[in-house]
């Protein structure tokens, strides 16, 4: 008996116009990958390879050119509550308080103010910081603001977590940090998580599985089933871990330097332009 994927994506591509030109430009194409209820996905590419492109396709921001988007079976039309998103900048709401940042999207689920009370509390508790309920953003540190931004995004009990990159900002220290209480999340709530990032070590510590995306456009290179122990003191140092780190690197070592040759590629014309200026 098959069990259906709970996110899957099906020959995706999104193609974009160039502003005073016919030309389409490509951010991804083709892309087919099936998550599983319950996993962790970590997608890992170089730069402009069309991770974000993919993310704002997921929460339903802008549609595929060709390709479908399915969840639990279903098209993905447009935003919803069954899907929790979680940026790089933590997008909190400067006059609400951590609390009251958390029940933003059980206000829009139509909840009484004494049970979003409770779910908000159980969340802030959840994430670390019993306590600081009442602070304002401004008054909270970098990594204190992510773990609001994951408490209110888990708080209304989406399908799906979506994470575009949500700890490359902080410090080393509070990064991997967050990423065990990502994972001590994970763990308790069982939600189905895909995570984008650029970084490979976090890509092997966090995914159940590493799909390597390609240099623009945007296509699936490989998937890799990542098989460490994670109960170990120190698993970033273990010869499993630097297995795959190294066997995800060279996957992804061509697909950076053709990144960085497109990348200057778009830059020549603009160079000479202003030469001419």
């Amino acid at each position: 008996m098959t069990t259906e994927p709970k996110l899957r994506l099906d020959r995706v591509s999104k193609h974009f116009g160039i502003r005073g030109s016919d030309e389409r430009f490509t951010a991804i194409e083709n892309i087919s990958i099936d998550v599983a209820d319950g996993e962790f996905l970590v997608l890992v590419g170089p730069s402009g390879c069309g991770k974000s492109t993919l993310l704002d396709l997921l929460g339903g921001l802008t549609t595929p050119s060709s390709g479908r988007i399915l969840l639990d079976g279903e098209p993905i039309t447009g935003p919803g509550l069954d899907r929790g998103i979680v940026f790089q900048q933590y997008a909190l709401l400067p006059w609400r308080t951590a609390l009251h940042n958390i029940e933003f999207g059980l206000e829009a689920k139509g909840l009484p103010k004494r049970e979003r009370r409770e779910i908000a509390d159980h969340y802030l508790e959840l994430v670390g910081l019993q306590g600081f309920g009442d602070r304002y953003p401004h008054e909270l540190s970098g990594g204190m603001k992510q773990r609001v931004a994951i408490a209110r995004s888990l708080a209304f009990d989406p399908e799906v977590l979506l994470m575009d990159e949500p700890f490359a900002a902080l410090d080393a220290q509070t990064r991997e940090s967050l990423q065990d209480e990502l994972l001590r999340i994970w763990r308790t709530t069982g939600k189905t998580i895909l995570f984008i990032t650029h970084g490979i070590d976090e890509a092997v510590y966090l995914g159940q599985r590493v799909a390597v995306l390609t240099s623009r456009p945007g296509r699936v290179k490989t998937v890799v089933d990542i098989d460490i122990d994670r109960t170990s003191a120190d698993v970033r140092s273990d010869a499993r871990f630097r297995e795959f780190r190294h066997h995800i690197w060279s996957q992804l070592q061509d697909e950076v330097a053709r990144a960085q040759h497109q990348e200057l590629e778009v830059a020549a014309p603009a160079q000479k332009e202003t030469a001419h200026v």
